[in-house]
């Protein structure tokens, strides 16, 4: 009778196992299939040469070059964060560019324009918020979270297997993304100064998905607002590496892309120069999300 008992015990917990692992296996391929396809793409592992060459006019003494592997893909935001799904998700919306534009010309109220004004601490905490949300609707398993890119998925990301100085080719004019267009740039000459620009400086942002997206189909990667990223700021590991996450502590956070009111220079895939204090608000700075698995 105990023999009986004991195989009865032993069967349920080779079923409770393989219950275990068929749950695990599930919450990693509930995600094969894109969450949400109008707000998010996918981005498949692989590797690229992250920095500048030395070619790149105006580039900055901490691009420097070298091969990066990302072993794991993710899901990425296709547009920054807008105005209306940080309201939704967080109850504020903090955003400057309401009611007018920077010079206080009125301007229509937009939702769909990307939030600024959140420091990185105020970015990470949305994606907590809009983790735990879209696992109690079931949008996403207990295994996937919400978090920023590391610099290296954001240059990746952006890149989307260019080499160029923007994804979209080595020049920037008025009319590609929503920058200074009073100073756009050519990667072999540097600036070039516009005085009356044929498309008109906005001075306020514009709404997400206004200009051509990456070959990933990303939108605003250069330009609109500069993009928090995970990291703390510092100089790049040299030679080749795999999966980096950045220093482990620093006093400043990685910025990405440029915003509206910045320089074409500014903009450029590998420019990394608008890092800033985890706590600040700019009228020019916002963010993306990455959904990954595993736990941020």
């Amino acid at each position: 009778m105990s023999n009986i008992r004991t195989q009865i015990m032993l069967i349920a917990a080779i079923a409770a196992v393989c219950q275990g692992q068929l749950l695990a296996a599930n919450s990693t391929a509930l995600l094969a299939t894109n969450p949400s396809p109008a707000l998010l793409v996918w981005v498949p592992p692989g590797t690229f040469v992250i920095g500048s060459p030395a070619s790149e006019a105006r580039r900055g003494s901490d691009e420097v070059q070298h091969t990066v592997t990302l072993t794991k893909g993710f899901y990425m935001g296709k547009y920054a964060v807008t105005q209306g799904q940080y309201l939704a998700v967080a109850g504020k919306n903090p955003s400057y560019f309401t009611t007018k534009d920077r010079n206080r010309n009125p301007i229509s109220p937009d939702l769909n324009r990307p939030v600024e004004q959140v420091s990185w601490n105020d970015a990470t905490n949305y994606c907590a918020l809009l983790t735990r949300s879209d696992r109690v609707a079931g949008r996403i398993p207990s295994n996937w979270w919400y978090r920023l890119p590391t610099e290296a998925e954001w240059e990746y990301a952006c890149r989307a297997g260019t080499t160029t100085a923007f994804h979209f080719g080595s020049v920037i004019h008025g009319g590609m993304a929503n920058f200074n267009d009073h100073e756009e740039y050519e990667a072999a000459i540097g600036d070039i100064h516009v005085a009356s620009p044929s498309v008109p400086f906005l001075a306020r942002t514009t709404a997400v998905g206004s200009y051509a997206p990456n070959a990933f189909g990303l939108y605003d990667m250069h330009g609109n607002v500069c993009e928090w990223c995970e990291d703390w700021y510092g100089s790049y590991l040299t030679g080749s590496v795999t999966d980096p996450q950045g220093p482990t502590s620093g006093s400043y956070r990685v910025v990405r892309g440029g915003g509206w009111l910045h320089l074409g220079v500014d903009c450029r895939s590998a420019e990394r120069d608008c890092s800033d204090d985890p706590t600040s608000r700019s009228l020019s700075i916002g963010f993306r999300v990455v959904l990954a698995l595993g736990q941020p």
